[in-house]
Parts: structure tokens; C-alpha cells; sequence
């Protein structure tokens, strides 16, 4: 099929559902670790959202982006190819999507009088925006899985934290960093089969700039580096020993697996889902024995 040629692409395809287990999954380990509660609930899950909408926006844009500057002629399934190669239509989509997620997170903020976040967050909705945006995308330098990381860790987990408990204390770090490494490692993950294509669009990736071996690497030790962090921040929760040992069990067990497979966005997040799904359901089901003891 020609690079250039509109086919027809289904919104699901686009879409990929699983991806955004990146921006559900800092939400489920804040509200798990900083206090199962229905007030926190009420701020976290719509804040969740609003990452979701504005993790929507990225994605579209980096596709409109991508398409404009011509490495992402050879993907067969994206937002430019679903709007047809109308790229003005897919940037409103975007754009639509990054208001409404920018409009729901304020309105969170408005009515949780956590109006100080905006401090944080506004900067790294920035971030966000000038990850795709202009003739220069930050995903085009040496920036990029930086300012991912720093969007999904201190930003999203951050500020989801200080919204649930009013509070940014050191208790904030451990899952902060392991978001941070989670994101980068899904984000090199997915780099080794777009190397040429990025390359020749001028996109200096961290798989363009060290090569596909190393990147893969990175990647496995990255996923690692999540795995032992949120262990540490569920230890540092207090939360059951069932609870914990869950989670340090079933971490292993990812690790073991995740040393044996080359890494791939599906496999980090299955595992990383995994590991706080176990987590999250031992300590539920360990509550009563608790409050009854």
C-alpha cells in the first residue's frame, strides 16, 4: 500500500483502548495508596478523566504532527489516517479533546478549592501541548522521554496525590518515580520499528540517537525500575502485609517474565496493570479482617 494513500481506518483501531492504562493507572495507585475513601474517589476519578481526554489530545496531535513531518508515513492505523488525511479535521479533534480535558481538570479544581495545583499542572499541560505542536516538536529532540516521564510522573501522579490528600509530602516520591519510569519505558518500547522512518524525518528518538539493542535495554530496566518503586510505595502506605505481598509477588513475577520477552507497550502495561489490579484487590479484600481485628 503507498504511504500516501487514505484507507479506511476504525475509530476502536485509532483509538487502541489499552494505551490509556497509562493515564487510568496513576489514578487506581493514588486512590489505593493515599486512602480508599468516596471524597477521594469524587476528585480522583473525574481528574482521571481529564488526564485521559488530554492523553486523547497528545496522541491525535503527535499523529497529525508525525504525518506533517513525515514520520509516520508507513503507520497504517492512526488519527490522520482515520480522519482521511484531513489533518485540519484531525488537529480539531485534538484540540477539542485537550479543551475539554483542560476544562474538566479546572473544573475539579474549582470544586475541591485546589486551585493551587494549577501551579503544577498548568506547566505540564504545556508540556503536553508542546510535545506535538510547532515546526520543532519536543518529540523531535532530545527532550522528549524526558518531558514524558516528568508529565507522568510529578505531573500526573503528583498532582493526583496533592488532590487526594491536600498534601505533597515525601510519601509522593516513590510513585512518582515509578510512574515516571513506566511512562518512559512504554514510550521507548514502542521506538525500534519506527528508527528509520524517524530518522529520516529528522525525529531524534532515543532508539534514532543509541539504536535499537540499547533501547530495548533501557526499556527492560526501566520497567524494572517501576516494578521495585511502586513495591516501595505500597510499603510505605502501610498497607496489609496480604496486600504487600501480593504486590511484591506478583512484581517478581513480572520481572521474571519481562526478562525473558523483548519489551513491548502490551507487556509493560499487562504487567504494570497486573501488578497494582493484585495489589489493589488483596488490600480490599484484607479491610474487613483489619477493621474487625
Amino acid at each position: 500500500m503507498p504511504p500516501g494513500q487514505a484507507v479506511a481506518v476504525r475509530w476502536w483501531q485509532a483509538l487502541d483502548p489499552p494505551i490509556y492504562l497509562i493515564s487510568v493507572l496513576p489514578g487506581a495507585a493514588v486512590w489505593l495508596l493515599a486512602g480508599r475513601t468516596g471524597q477521594a474517589a469524587a476528585s480522583v476519578v473525574p481528574a482521571t478523566l481529564a488526564v485521559i481526554l488530554l492523553q486523547h489530545a497528545i496522541n491525535v496531535l503527535n499523529d497529525v504532527s508525525d504525518w506533517r513531518l513525515g514520520a509516520d508515513v508507513e503507520k497504517h492505523v492512526s488519527w490522520a489516517r482515520y480522519h482521511r488525511l484531513n489533518l485540519s479535521r484531525a488537529s480539531a479533534h485534538g484540540y477539542a479533546s485537550l479543551l475539554g480535558g483542560a476544562l474538566l481538570g479546572l473544573t475539579v479544581l474549582i470544586q475541591t478549592q485546589q486551585l493551587r495545583i494549577l501551579a503544577i499542572a498548568a506547566p505540564l499541560v504545556l508540556l503536553g501541548y508542546l510535545y506535538n505542536s510547532g515546526p520543532r516538536p519536543l518529540s523531535y529532540t532530545h527532550l522528549g522521554e524526558w518531558v514524558t516521564g516528568l508529565c507522568y510522573g510529578p505531573g500526573v501522579y503528583g498532582c493526583l496525590w496533592l488532590l487526594a490528600t491536600g498534601r505533597l509530602t515525601t510519601a509522593a516520591v516513590p510513585g512518582s518515580l515509578a510512574f515516571f519510569a513506566l511512562a518512559v519505558a512504554l514510550l521507548l518500547s514502542h521506538q525500534p520499528p519506527q528508527i528509520e522512518t524517524d530518522r529520516q524525518a529528522g525525529k531524534l528518538s532515543f532508539a534514532v540517537r543509541f539504536g535499537a539493542h540499547r533501547t530495548r535495554h533501557t526499556a527492560r530496566l526501566l520497567n524494572l525500575l517501576f516494578l521495585l518503586t511502586f513495591g516501595v510505595a505500597v510499603w510505605q502506605a502501610g498497607l496489609s502485609g496480604a496486600a504487600t505481598f501480593a504486590c511484591g509477588a506478583t512484581a517478581l513475577c513480572c520481572a521474571l517474565v519481562a526478562a525473558r520477552r523483548p519489551p513491548s507497550p502490551r507487556r509493560i502495561l499487562s504487567g504494570a496493570t497486573l501488578v497494582i489490579l493484585a495489589t489493589l484487590l488483596t488490600e480490599q479484600l484484607a479491610l474487613p479482617l483489619r477493621v474487625g481485628s
